[in-house]
């Protein structure tokens, strides 16, 4: 049986995806993951019955749904699909994707567009924090076009503001989720940090790196990656996370000095290949250890004199920048961060709808239409 969903597959950041409206879906999540493995190709290498691009920055769905609460516009869960295997995560978040949600959102009839710009309080159903988010909608419609560049993706477009509020804890409901800024594991030391997502953060100059090298040089070190992995792995035990080799959290970052005018460079695992870019939520999580004493991103960092809260991280495909606003009852002591904010851009690639295979009559799927 075929089932056409209506959906959008958007660029958000330096990822891309199709957008969903969650009465489209099953509510079933077992159904619903089943649905979105078929419409993605899953599982297959190259995911040629489906709409993704066989690669995991490609292999991404966001889900939107109203919110019945008063102070949120919009709710989005965001779901990880595997290119090869038959999972669907949605343990993990993902910041680029994101940056679609607002659009997406208001060409959808979902929420009232203002003039000349609509900020929208979004819901991260998969963390349950908040995110303001500031599309530009002259004369209340969503515009793309604008000079805005980011590293990583071709072009420019219009910027989109993300401003990630009280992001700490956002898996693990702690900073340190191992109650511990550095410790040892393997003889290396190493920070685990929960900040819009956890991550494992690991001097590149421990395997004789230098957090500069090409993601096809890491990618083809299979010793590196089975040496971040045994150390992934016990920094999941330790944090509370339990046995993490199935899992995608927590992802883990190499970092070392930065080359040009950037804070840190740093080499970002998805968490078994190296991202082209930097995740947005790693790169939030990178920018609050760089600023943190004790860490061992903080070893590496060089903050501006002039502007000590901005953090720009040297990726395989250039830098990214990160704003930091510490809270007012921040301390050395116990550091916490009231706002973290960065600029996307995003835009849709095709609005229709996505011919699935499936192999069973879903009862939940009410909206989705059979063709004739």
């Amino acid at each position: 049986m075929f089932l056409d969903i209506p959906c959008t597959l958007m660029r958000g950041g330096t990822s891309k995806g199709p957008y969903f409206q969650a009465h489209d879906l099953p509510s079933d999540p077992a159904e619903r993951d089943r649905v979105l493995l078929a419409a993605m190709g899953s599982p297959h290498i190259r995911q040629v019955d489906g709409i993704g691009a066989g690669d995991t920055l490609t292999s991404k769905v966001v889900i939107v749904s109203p919110s019945t609460r008063d102070d949120i516009d919009i709710e989005y869960l965001f779901a990880q699909v595997s290119v090869d295997q038959m999972r669907v995560d949605t343990m993990p978040n993902c910041g680029n994707m994101l940056a679609g949600v607002g659009p997406y959102s208001i060409e959808s009839g979902l929420v009232q567009a203002q003039d000349p710009v609509t900020t929208l309080r979004i819901l991260n159903r998969n963390t349950g924090k908040i995110v303001e988010a500031s599309i530009q909608t002259p004369g209340g419609r969503v515009t793309y076009q604008g000079s805005v560049g980011i590293d990583g993706v071709p072009g420019t477009g219009a910027p989109i503001v993300l401003n990630f509020l009280d992001a700490a804890g956002a898996r693990t409901g702690k900073l340190f989720p191992t109650g511990e800024r550095m410790e040892v594991v393997n003889g290396i030391s190493v920070s685990c940090v929960d900040f819009a997502s956890p991550l494992v953060f690991i001097a590149a100059e421990s395997f004789g790196l230098t957090a500069h090298e090409s993601r096809q040089e890491l990618d083809a070190d299979k010793a590196l990656k089975a040496g971040i992995e045994e150390i992934r792995i016990e920094i999941g035990k330790r944090a509370g996370l339990g046995d993490v080799s199935e899992s995608v959290l927590p992802k883990v970052a190499l970092v070392g000095a930065a080359a040009g005018d950037g804070t840190i460079a740093a080499r970002y695992f998805t968490p078994w290949t190296c991202h082209s870019a930097f995740a947005v939520t790693g790169a939030l999580c990178l920018a609050a250890a760089s600023s943190i004493a004790g860490t061992v991103p903080a070893q590496y960092a060089q903050h501006r004199r002039n502007d000590p809260n901005l953090n720009r991280i040297e990726h395989p495909a250039g830098a990214l920048d990160i704003r930091m606003s510490p809270a007012r009852h921040s301390t050395a002591e116990n550091p916490s961060f009231s706002m973290a904010g960065l600029v996307r851009t995003a835009r849709p690639l095709f609005i229709g709808t996505v011919h699935v295979q499936v192999d069973y009559q879903p009862s939940s799927l009410a909206n989705a239409c059979l063709p004739s």
